[in-house]
């Protein structure tokens, strides 16, 4: 079944979305997050391409402050004629795409009368006909922009249009958990002291209980993140940041299995074996062998035990 777009062009509904040239104060941790963000993009260029079957794919995250898509990301590419393209609001398929905040799609790029024609020359070079833009919206804000193409000028499928919207939909949800963990965990250095140790109100004193849960779940959203991330050294600096959140670690104390930890910062968060399995990806009876082992090692029975003795040997927050 073929997608139901006129020749040369249309617009697919989907979830509405605005623009939005809201700059954000640039902090450190922004830029690791926007770092951060690439890395999905990339991530997710390579699962548009395996689950559309479309041979080349590319996509960028929209500017801060700026009403334009750079394309960073290249996937199947012959060249580099669409690498560190600006595109406008509005202008082209990706700029109709941003605008609408909808998919788009064309059926023959440089003949179709539905877009503008700012970009026909790399696009040109790169040598793509049909081509499908599907921005990604979060919290009603175009944020980025992911593309899939052929190299010849036929219709692109229900089929295809359907999986890219999915992956677009998968980059959603990372970045708006990815948004609240931040959120959360510049709030939560608040109630740090610059070693690290907690500070007054903390648990220990019964002040603060609220913050501390929010800072718990930010810890626990910032671990359960961070295996998605390929690119090692952000994974580090988002493990080193969910480390900005516990006590420090005393010499000798015990230590834990990364997957070992994640189950167990999802348990003080006060989530069942199932939902941990749900927000990992594991399967309930995973989840248990890996709680049990954790308790072994921490010489708990109970899974309140165990969570004490994380937080007393800096595991947990």
């Amino acid at each position: 079944m073929q997608v139901s777009l006129p020749p040369n062009g249309g617009v697919v509904p989907a979830r509405t979305g605005v623009w939005s040239a809201h700059q954000p104060h640039r902090r450190s941790d922004e830029v690791t997050a926007e770092a951060v963000t690439v890395v999905e993009i990339r991530g997710a260029l390579l699962r548009l391409r395996r689950a559309t079957g479309l041979p080349v794919a590319f996509g960028g995250l929209v500017e801060s402050g700026r009403p334009q898509v750079r394309i960073s990301e290249l996937s199947g590419t012959a060249t580099a004629a669409l690498r560190s393209l600006a595109v406008s609001s509005g202008s082209g398929l990706g700029g109709k795409a941003v605008a609408l905040a909808r998919p788009c799609a064309v059926t023959d790029y440089s003949s179709s009368r539905h877009i503008s024609h700012e970009y026909d020359i790399p696009v040109a070079a790169e040598g793509i006909r049909s081509v499908l833009a599907v921005p990604v919206v979060v919290r009603r804000r175009v944020r980025g922009v992911l593309y899939g193409a052929l190299r010849s000028a036929q219709p692109l499928g229900d089929r295809a249009l359907g999986a890219a919207v999915a992956v677009a939909r998968d980059v959603e949800q990372t970045l708006i958990l990815r948004d609240e963990a931040w959120e959360l965990l510049t709030a939560g250095r608040g109630l740090l002291g610059d070693t690290g140790a907690r500070a007054p109100g903390g648990p220990e004193t019964g002040a603060g209980t609220g913050a501390w849960e929010q800072v718990r779940e930010a810890h626990a959203a910032l671990r359960a993140l961070a295996p998605r991330i390929t690119d090692p050294a952000l994974r580090a600096d988002l493990l080193a940041a969910c480390g900005l959140l516990t006590a420090p670690r005393p010499a000798g104390g015990p230590a834990l299995a990364p997957r070992e930890l994640d189950v167990l910062s999802w348990v003080a968060a006060g989530a069942t074996n199932a939902a941990v399995a749900e927000r990992l990806g594991l399967r309930p009876e995973t989840v248990k062998g890996y709680l049990r082992s954790a308790m072994r090692k921490l010489g708990a029975h109970t899974r309140g035990e165990a969570v004490t003795a994380a937080r007393r040997a800096g595991l947990l927050p």
